[in-house]
């Protein structure tokens, strides 16, 4: 019958996410446990000292800044997709990402990569969350830099519908006393935002 029909079909959809999901925690684990490691002992480059106290949270009046999880793939997903065109605009040239094709699973890997890499304090990703965690409202990167001239290279974004709130004016003020305040850094960069792309493609 159609019934039927329909709920073997459900069933079979089902059962095709749940074999995608777990293909890409496994995917998800075997990055974070061999090769990630790998990746950042080939570097030999400590990122901060070793004695720094990484800082967990930041929070304001209008937002929490805290270390991206795993855990957070649902609402950073939104925030992602809901937001494409505005973090393409950003962000496509220097990363080319993200795509209209990122899926829920490659967002999960790249979230796993993130947490462990602030784990391993080699990079610091933040996710930037409404006050009661309901909400994504963007994200922080924080990454050693590969210009000569700079020590870190800071990014960060808002979900589109804050800009137009004035929220990626208010973040990018937040973060960089911040920065100045409780970080080692001594010549941190914010491309994009001070200095322009083509500028920064060709610094050495």
């Amino acid at each position: 019958t159609l019934v039927c029909r329909r709920t073997v079909h459900s069933s079979t959809v089902v059962a095709n996410k749940t074999k995608h999901m777990k293909k890409s925690i496994v995917t998800l684990i075997t990055i974070i446990l061999f090769v990630l490691p790998q990746i950042v002992l080939s570097q030999n480059k400590t990122f901060v000292p070793a004695d720094f106290i990484v800082p967990d949270t930041l929070e304001n009046q209008h937002f929490r800044i805290r270390m991206l999880t795993v855990n957070d793939v649902v609402k950073d997903y939104d925030a992602v997709m809901t937001s494409l065109s505005h973090l393409q605009e950003m962000f496509l040239p220097i990363w080319e990402w993200p795509t209209e094709d990122l899926s829920f699973e490659q967002d999960l890997i790249d979230l796993g990569w993130h947490q462990k890499e602030f784990q391993m304090r080699s990079s610091f990703a933040y996710t930037v969350v409404s006050l009661d965690e309901s909400q994504v409202l963007g994200c922080l990167y924080i990454e050693p830099s590969k210009k000569a001239d700079f020590d870190a290279e800071i990014y960060m974004w808002v979900r589109q519908s804050e800009v137009a709130n004035g929220l990626d004016s208010i973040l990018f003020k937040t973060v960089k006393k911040w920065i100045e305040n409780e970080w080692t850094f001594k010549n941190p960069a914010y491309p994009i935002r001070e200095i322009n792309f083509e500028k920064w493609k060709s610094m050495k």
